[in-house]
């Protein structure tokens, strides 16, 4: 009887589905405390910001192009070479000068290099390049004479030099006290002469042409 327990003993301690129920125990036991970062969802506001940080930027470098364009131009100082100008300190000069206007059309009023020449205004485009030049106080033009054509312009009689190889034409006012000169570089439009034509009827009067001879 004795041996029929010890083999009943020993047959219960070497039951392979103990081993087996432990095991199963064993991998059915959850892991606590660790958490695989890859499957960690991401934050609603951290998503958020990642969709609209790129579209905030890109609206960012559209406002700063459109201020940029905006932003007037820093232009350099023109410098303008002397012409004689007999009468550019006269009362006709200095009552003109002030009255010009500070922009003609898409032309807006040049800084000039000193000393610069006396009785003279300069305007430019924005983005610089050629320049509209008035000069006051000159002596009356060679090529004018008795048969020269002229133009009218707002009340002030015009007489055009063309300079084909500056591509600029200068208008010369005869009918005034003295003579002004407007240098205008071609597509400058009708607006230059138009405005000055406009400030000479209205601070100077006119007077009769005293054209030069004809040439022989």
């Amino acid at each position: 009887m004795a041996a029929d327990s010890s083999d009943s003993d020993s047959s219960k301690g070497n039951d392979p589905t103990d081993d087996d129920k432990r095991t199963g125990l064993d991998k059915a036991a959850p892991e606590t405390g660790e958490v695989d970062e890859e499957s960690r969802p991401y934050p609603p506001a951290l998503i958020a910001t990642a969709v609209a940080l790129p579209v905030v930027l890109v609206v960012a470098v559209l406002v700063a192009a459109v201020l940029a364009r905006r932003l007037p131009v820093e232009r350099e100082p023109l410098a303008l070479g002397p012409v004689p100008a007999p009468a550019a300190e006269g009362e006709a000069c200095a009552k003109l000068l002030p009255a010009l206007p500070a922009d003609l059309g898409e032309f807006t009023k040049s800084t000039l290099v000193e000393p610069a020449p006396p009785a003279t205004r300069a305007w430019q485009r924005p983005e610089g390049g050629n320049a509209i030049v008035l000069r006051c106080g000159l002596d009356r033009p060679l090529e004018f004479h008795r048969a020269s054509p002229l133009q009218i312009v707002d009340g002030v009689q015009w007489f055009e030099v063309r300079d084909d190889s500056a591509e600029t034409s200068t208008w010369f006012a005869v009918d005034r006290e003295t003579y002004i000169a407007l240098t205008v570089p071609d597509g400058s439009g009708p607006t230059p002469l138009q405005e000055v034509s406009d400030a000479i009827t209205a601070n100077l009067p006119a007077k009769e042409l005293d054209p030069g001879p004809l040439p022989n």
